[in-house]
């Protein structure tokens, strides 16, 4: 049952939602240029509460403005709210995703896996995750495996690799997409372990993947470092495997991708 506390809040939250035209005594009312009186007599407040709806209102409005800066900043390919997700095509991971929604994983500093065949909506799922975690204040890069692999690349070349990974550690979530559609080198897939390594226990991880971690050996060239880098991405992570066909072969009178099997992808 809400307290007193949090029933004077949502009152006020209510209220200030029609703040529209309303001043605070001794000051004036910049449309009609009169000075405002002590209280507001279209809800009976006291100078008091209105002063506290005036500094909720403009709370919420300075943190609207700051999820979108840091929305346009996080670099996605496109903006896909969670809201927008076709969830009859992927029941049964809706309780999962919406318990991540709450952002609780970025201040455990917990890592998202998603992996599934293409089309069934793992960069939708995790540039949603992403959106929502703006939306609680986090700061977010998003980016393909091969376009974060160009970017240390260029770091290291540069000779500053180090500082790079102690920036990127300042950004509650990275999302890796993609992992898995082209192989890396030898020292592209170092690199990229060493990002995996710096932010284990430190900071969050979401990485989209067509290939169940059995598969990931290939990708890197190198079953070891393979095996350690998901060893620190699932030590504490939320793995979840979608499956289906693709949304892109729907009504197309295709059923299936070639080399694509539906199982469970997490083996």
């Amino acid at each position: 049952m809400p307290d007193g506390h949090e029933e004077e809040r949502s009152r006020r939250d209510a209220q200030a939602a029609d703040l529209s035209g309303v001043g605070v005594e001794g000051t004036t009312d910049h449309r009609s240029r009169r000075p405002v009186g002590r209280s507001c007599p279209r809800f009976r407040w006291t100078h008091e509460e209105y002063l506290a709806a005036v500094l909720d209102r403009e709370v919420a409005a300075r943190n609207a403005s700051g999820a979108q800066l840091r929305i346009r900043a996080a670099g996605f390919a496109a903006r896909k709210t969670l809201e927008e997700f076709d969830w009859n095509a992927q029941p049964a991971v809706r309780q999962q995703v919406a318990s991540l929604a709450s952002g609780g994983f970025l201040t455990e500093a917990r890592n998202v896996v998603l992996l599934g065949p293409p089309g069934t909506g793992k960069t939708h799922l995790a540039t949603g995750l992403g959106i929502a975690a703006a939306h609680h204040g986090h700061r977010v890069l998003f980016a393909t495996a091969t376009e974060w692999v160009t970017r240390l690349t260029d770091a290291h070349r540069a000779g500053r690799l180090p500082n790079e990974l102690t920036r990127l550690r300042r950004y509650g979530l990275i999302i890796v997409d993609e992992v898995g559609y082209l192989p890396f080198e030898q020292d592209a897939a170092n690199l990229f372990f060493q990002l995996v390594s710096s932010r284990y226990e430190h900071a969050s991880l979401i990485l989209t993947s067509n290939l169940p971690f059995s598969g990931w050996g290939g990708v890197f060239g190198d079953q070891a470092v393979a095996a350690a880098m998901i060893d620190r991405v699932v030590h504490h992570a939320d793995v979840l495997t979608l499956k289906g066909a693709s949304y892109r072969l729907r009504n197309r009178g295709i059923d299936t991708l070639p080399s694509i099997k539906t199982q469970d992808t997490a083996n």
